[in-house]
């Protein structure tokens, strides 16, 4: 047998075990830091920086330019100055797509201002104007963007919440996994802000698909303790807590092992948008789904499940099983 599957055999059946409920203290003051640092470091940068979708204004697009090929620093500043000679204070966003072409995005400008740029960046890229396409979005259309995505997500949390407290028939798991589900949205979210990336509705696609692996994961080891609590009788010697730790510790590999396999096509459609295709929307929701699925699977192990033993902790019948003889272990991890 394999040092892993003896490894994971031994989380199973309780002959190793790691303290996750135990030190839960400790990670809470983890969150609660990561939490605060992706909140301030996001607003000191400004907020985030949303996509043309939510924000409205004008975007111009150069076909098939070889000044792509002396790079990005290059076809940027080009932009720039193209787009300074006619509307000086527009502060152009600029990003390379599919390899060959520039994406240029403005504040919404007035026809006349369309096509002044639209003719400056043929001159500039040394292309056709056909060669250089323009279009605009209404702010107003980008605040009705906004307000559907908000009202996505206010939709899901109240649906996940109730489908939770349901079926697991307490609603101390849901909250648990809702706050878990917060964490995670929250520094997914942080990324963005922090590093200045565009907010785009294909991220918001990946928020919201992450979420869904995170309740995925939750449940997982909320059915283990669901499980492990409901084996626990009157002769049962571990505590409440120790239950839900032996069941964080059972399907530990089983989260692990899910998540690798979710992080790898994720990663892999990152790398590939980004640096070889130049695909912005490949990159907005692979950087969303990536971040999110390492999160998820943290804020399952760490928060979720620390959480619900924090949150029943001062039950009478909960009470009652810590007064019981505890589990302990020998040096060599036996049972006794």
């Amino acid at each position: 047998m394999s040092r892993l599957t003896q490894f994971g055999n031994d989380l199973y059946t309780g002959q190793r075990s790691f303290d996750f409920v135990g030190r839960r203290n400790t990670w809470y003051l983890i969150a609660v830091i990561v939490v605060i640092l992706a909140i301030g470091l996001t607003a000191l940068r400004g907020g985030f920086v949303f996509g043309i979708e939510f924000r409205g204004g004008s975007e111009f697009r150069v076909q098939s330019t070889s000044v792509v090929e002396q790079g990005t620093a290059a076809a940027t500043a080009i932009a720039d100055e193209a787009v300074a000679s006619v509307v000086p204070d527009a502060n152009p966003r600029v990003s390379i797509v599919g390899g060959d072409s520039v994406r240029v995005q403005t504040e919404q400008l007035t026809p006349a201002q369309t096509e002044e740029v639209r003719a400056a960046l043929a001159e500039a890229y040394g292309v056709a104007e056909s060669d250089v396409s323009s279009s605009f979005i209404g702010a107003t259309w980008g605040a009705d963007i906004t307000r559907q995505a908000l009202i996505a997500l206010v939709v899901f949390l109240i649906l996940a919440s109730l489908v939770l407290a349901v079926y697991f028939r307490t609603w101390k798991m849901s909250l648990a996994a809702i706050i878990a589900l917060f964490h995670d949205l929250i520094i997914t979210a942080g990324v963005y802000g922090v590093f200045g990336l565009e907010i785009t509705p294909a991220a918001v696609i990946g928020f919201l698909t992450i979420l869904g692996y995170s309740l995925y994961d939750t449940v997982v080891v909320f059915d283990k303790v669901r499980e492990n609590t409901n084996e626990d009788g009157a002769e049962s010697r571990r505590t409440f807590a120790q239950s839900v730790n032996l069941a964080v510790n059972q399907t530990l590999v089983r989260s692990i092992n899910t998540s690798i396999v979710a992080v790898l096509p994720t990663a892999s459609i990152l790398f590939i948008g980004s640096l070889l295709l130049g695909a912005g929307t490949l990159r907005d929701i692979a950087l969303a789904l990536t971040v999110g699925t390492i999160v998820g699977t943290y804020s399952s192990i760490f928060l979720a499940a620390p959480l619900y033993v924090h949150l029943r902790q001062n039950e009478p019948e909960v009470k009652k099983q810590g007064t019981r003889p505890r589990v302990t272990r020998t040096e060599s991890g036996a049972v006794r």
